[in-house]
């Protein structure tokens, strides 16, 4: 049993719902789209205070299940105009689980600023929030801790939050007390700061109650014995997810100088230091940390603590995407000018993706040369002082194109498009295109596949069973990091989900979730307006040829939807 509490921040009053058994299991992705297509949010102003923000946390969450403590928050997006499920690691699921409660809604707005304040005996007080206001998320992270202890799960709404920036992000504390995990895309962050909860503090408590729990002792071992053995796993664990810059740079799919080129570098001529071979050794050599938990019990450890060459924390986590839109996209060449730059987009708690795509067309535009770091800090100088310029540039990518008149401009939904170009990454460039979350590569990422010569339908199998199985993962408080071994062994995660809490699930009941989530996420879109033609390309991914490859994008919109539509 787990309670989901109602918050009217209108009223300052709770309403706990009392959830059991499969309800708890239908949780994150999918409680979201069922959640938000029922209540009419479609037809709502994102950030009106008719929209729900709403905090998932899925049925293992509170125990040392691995890669399995993940909260989605979902709402309207405000950048996209559609649905938005945006997950993040870090301590706030593994809090809610301790305390049994499975999530919250915040709905309409507080007149004041507020912070949320959830204690163990599962009380809910609204704390003044005025001594936090437009300070970087890390001041007011130690604030808060100096208040409230250092054993409690931080949220903050950064201060681009605050003005509604839509490059703003919901931070979330990481077992190290860093506010450096991220909700990071849709512009989430702002719908926070639209309901004024500057906030949210969750105490830590102890291991939930389950249904039987030694068996789920058994399944936490068993898990974590078939994530380490994996070799997928390995990788992971050994040069984090900048290990796909060295992938990408490879198949010539990386973003480089507002996706003009599809690689940085010929590593027969030089080395790739903006990947994760590279970034390992020089990380190891000055003393930072290649192998870290975001989640209390994860053993994946696919982030890292980055250190200047004085052997100086700089920031945590180095990540791909941001390494490929705010590095290479932006002409970023070393590593340390990368890290300087994630710190500072960590500090504002804003979606680097966004940011970084945001960045290349301003250079795009002409307003400064590829690479310029400098021109990047005053550019984040500008939007961390909400001066005129700077809240244009907190619009993100597709309105500052439009703004500027900028040709080449990589969004789809009026949202970046992620680290993997569309021209040669075919089957991640679909599911960018058609997936109601806007171009985000995490709702079914094949980043590997050779696509050369295969044909549409092919692609099409491939993105669909990606995102089914996504969506299911994200429905259930997985990391999708963890996918070799969720994926294939789906009956041994219903089955852990049936012993902790007394369900008689089958094992189709994995991809029957993803599949719903998928599809109450499309009726939603549906009402909000979405068509066929909002899921197409930009033009410029058809015409100009990448290098080295030299391919063009092969699929409009109408056959991708075509050969969806005789799939299912």
């Amino acid at each position: 049993m787990r309670n989901y509490l109602h918050i009217d921040l209108q009223k300052r009053t709770i309403d706990k719902q009392v959830l059991e058994g499969e309800e708890i299991a239908r949780s994150g992705r999918y409680l979201i789209a069922k959640t938000l297509l029922a209540c009419g949010a479609a037809h709502v102003d994102p950030l009106s205070p008719e929209n729900p923000l709403i905090f998932s946390a899925g049925p293992f969450a509170g125990t040392n299940f691995s890669n399995a403590n993940r909260i989605s928050i979902g709402c309207k997006s405000p950048l996209t105009g559609g649905i938005k499920e945006a997950n993040a690691g870090g301590t706030l699921g593994f809090a809610l689980g301790q305390l049994h409660i499975a999530g919250f809604t915040l709905s309409k707005a507080s007149a004041d600023w507020v912070v949320i304040h959830i204690a163990k005996d599962g009380t809910v007080s609204f704390d003044p929030a005025e001594a936090y206001l437009g300070k970087g998320n890390f001041e007011a992270a130690q604030m808060l801790h100096d208040k409230y202890g250092k054993k409690v799960s931080v949220v903050l709404c950064g201060p681009v939050g605050e003005y509604q920036g839509l490059l703003a992000g919901i931070a979330v504390s990481d077992t190290d007390l860093r506010p450096s995990r991220l909700a990071a895309r849709g512009g989430v962050g702002a719908v926070m700061g639209s309901k004024k909860v500057k906030a949210i503090v969750v105490e830590l408590d102890r291991m939930p109650q389950l249904h039987d729990r030694k068996k789920v002792m058994g399944a936490v071992k068993a898990y974590r014995a078939k994530l380490l053995e994996g070799e997928a796993i390995q990788t992971m664990k050994n040069l984090g997810t900048a290990f796909m810059a060295d992938v990408q740079n490879r198949m010539g799919g990386l973003p480089v100088r507002n996706f003009s080129e599809g690689r940085l570098v010929d590593t027969q001529k030089e080395p790739m230091r903006m990947g994760g071979d590279y970034i390992r050794e020089q990380n190891l050599a000055r003393g930072g940390v290649q192998s870290h938990a975001c989640m209390p019990g994860c053993v994946i450890e696919c982030s890292n603590v980055y250190a200047d060459k004085d052997g100086n924390e700089v920031v945590s986590p180095v990540e791909y995407e941001t390494l490929g839109l705010m590095g290479t996209n932006c002409g970023l060449t070393d590593p340390d000018d990368l890290a300087r730059m994630n710190a500072i987009a960590n500090d504002l708690g804003v979606d680097t993706i966004e940011t970084g795509a945001m960045m290349a067309v301003l250079m795009e535009s002409g307003m400064a040369e590829f690479g310029d770091v400098a021109f990047m800090e005053r550019v984040f100088e500008e939007i961390r002082n909400g001066s005129e310029q700077g809240r244009l540039y907190a619009q993100g990518t597709a309105r500052v194109g439009e703004h500027l008149g900028v040709a080449r401009v990589p969004v789809i939904k009026k949202q970046a498009i992620s680290a993997y170009d569309p021209r040669v990454v075919e089957v991640t460039g679909i599911t960018m295109m058609v997936t109601a979350q806007g171009a985000d590569h995490t709702a079914g990422n094949v980043p590997t596949m050779d696509c050369t010569g295969k044909s549409i339908d092919e692609l099409v199998a491939a993105s669909l069973q990606a995102q089914e199985t996504t969506a299911a993962s994200d429905s259930l408080g997985l990391c999708i990091f963890g996918r070799s071994v969720t994926n294939p062994n789906a009956d041994f995660i219903v089955n852990a989900i049936n012993d902790a809490h007394g369900t008689d699930l089958e094992v189709d009941f994995f991809l029957e979730l993803g599949r719903q989530a998928l599809q109450l996420e499309a009726e939603f879109n549906a009402a909000a307006g979405f068509t066929e033609e909002d899921d197409e390309l930009p033009g410029f991914f058809y015409t100009e040829p990448l290098a080295p490859s030299e391919k063009v994008a092969r699929h409009h919109s109408r056959e991708v939807r075509a050969s969806i539509a005789g799939q299912r």
